[in-house]
């Protein structure tokens, strides 16, 4: 079988069934029934054993507990007062800088992100608070949505990040090792997105008012009282990882316990507050997790095709680069950026893209961190960018609008894929040291 044909009718299925409004994971378990059926011939009782025992490997991975539980502690910190504290305690840290309180839109993200997991979450967690704090002290709305748009998607790179467990769960990478190769890429994004803020401010003064707060020793040191619960959060959580005392999964039960301590702590138990936080991760949790279980189901039915085999052995021949590879790669994942979310396009890209890239010679582990920044990048392409949406609904304002501010950041995020591509060792580094 062609892989020009094998190609043309997993695309014509997925066309067929997503296009029409199916739900994804009905969608990938029919195109999966479909091509076994159809293409391979397959009997409908063996394609009732492959997809039994195929959802049900994937859905009893330990690997695959992390999710719902770190999604549980965000959830449980996104309904307290921590957006507050963040902002009321980066405010005299970062105040005398070129571009001001901005800056609390950047590193507010970069420090939520690391009990979030979710780009969505950390930009509506954030934007809350620092949208409106912006706007009553004459920041450009402009400038302000668009550093938010681009730091909420930190939410994804910086661990935890349930976009890394969902490829390592894939892909069979560890874990633990993505959340340390996210790090610095995390940061180093942060650094260019305040670099950006602080040029423009030099440039043009009048969108990035002075501060005009008082700011000394006294006021910072407040500032570290505000930051106290979320840093020790971070460092009970991300430091029992890193230093192999608990697995991610492990850590992440350490990061519930933390963030209802801290609910206690600072008044704002409420039984209600639990079963809320609950409620909603139970909902999200079951919509990823059946994502991955349909995205098994149809990766099995791909083996079966041989498509990778016979999509890297096509690529190979036309003898392209590994830049060649990877910039094919971003082209795609750009475009599917526009219509799916980024768990979809992970679990759909995963089976075929990583044996693309181990065959032009890239780490999968690298190959990881440039996925999530890929899915970044979707979450600021219209029409179906998640973080977009959160920032129309934080500024009244058009989409049209919204996009062109997120423009100078989403080139950022371009920038940053260009430079791990050519320094490797930015994501490698750290998890060589695990």
């Amino acid at each position: 079988m062609s892989i020009t044909f094998s190609a043309a009718v997993i695309l014509l299925l997925l066309v067929l069934f997503l296009g029409s409004g199916a739900w994804i994971f009905s969608g990938l378990m029919l195109v999966g029934a479909s091509a076994m059926y159809f293409v391979l011939d397959f009997s409908a009782a063996r394609i009732g054993t492959i997809a039994t025992k195929v959802i049900s490997s994937s859905a009893i991975s330990w690997e695959l507990a992390a999710i719902p539980i770190f999604m549980w502690m965000g959830d449980i910190i996104f309904r307290t007062d921590i957006s507050q504290r963040l902002f009321r305690g980066l405010a005299p840290m970062v105040a005398r800088i070129p571009g001001g309180l901005l800056h609390t839109n950047v590193f507010g993200c970069t420090v939520f992100a690391a009990i979030s997991g979710s780009s969505t979450a950390t930009t509506a967690t954030v934007g809350k608070i620092t949208i409106p704090e912006l706007q009553a002290r004459g920041y450009d709305l402009r400038l302000a949505a668009g550093s938010l748009a681009g730091a909420g998607s930190f939410g994804l790179l910086i661990p935890p990040s349930i976009a890394m467990i969902v490829y390592g769960v894939l892909a069979e990478v560890s874990i633990a090792k993505l959340f340390a190769g996210g790090l610095l890429p995390g940061l180093m994004m942060a650094a260019l997105y305040a670099g950006y803020i602080a040029l423009v401010s030099l440039l043009h003064p009048e969108r990035a008012p002075r501060y005009e707060g008082k700011v000394d020793a006294r006021a910072i040191a407040r500032g570290f009282v505000e930051l106290l619960p979320i840093m020790l959060l971070m460092f009970v959580v991300l430091g029992s990882i890193y230093s192999g005392i608990a697995t991610p999964s492990e850590a992440a039960a350490v990061g519930v316990f933390g963030a209802i301590v801290i609910t206690i702590v600072t008044g704002q138990f409420t039984l209600k507050l639990m079963r809320d936080s609950l409620a909603a991760t139970i909902r999200v949790s079951a919509m990823i997790l059946m994502l991955i279980a349909a995205s098994s189901f149809l990766s099995a039915a791909i083996a079966f095709l041989q498509l990778p085999n016979q999509i890297t052995q096509t690529i190979s021949s036309l003898d392209l680069s590994p830049y060649g590879v990877l910039l094919i790669l971003a082209g795609l994942y750009i475009v599917l950026g526009m219509f799916l979310d980024g768990t979809s396009m992970t679990v759909m890209t995963v089976p075929i893209a990583v044996p693309l890239i181990v065959q032009a010679g890239f780490d999968p582990l690298w190959f990881g961190i440039y996925l999530v920044i890929m899915i970044e990048m979707s979450a600021l392409t219209p029409p179906v960018g998640l973080n977009l949406f959160v920032l129309q609904g934080l500024t009244q304002r058009s989409l049209g609008e919204t996009v062109r501010a997120t423009m100078p950041f989403f080139l950022l995020l371009c920038l940053g894929t260009v430079i791990l591509a050519v320094f490797p060792q930015i994501v490698l580094w750290l998890p060589s040291l695990l």
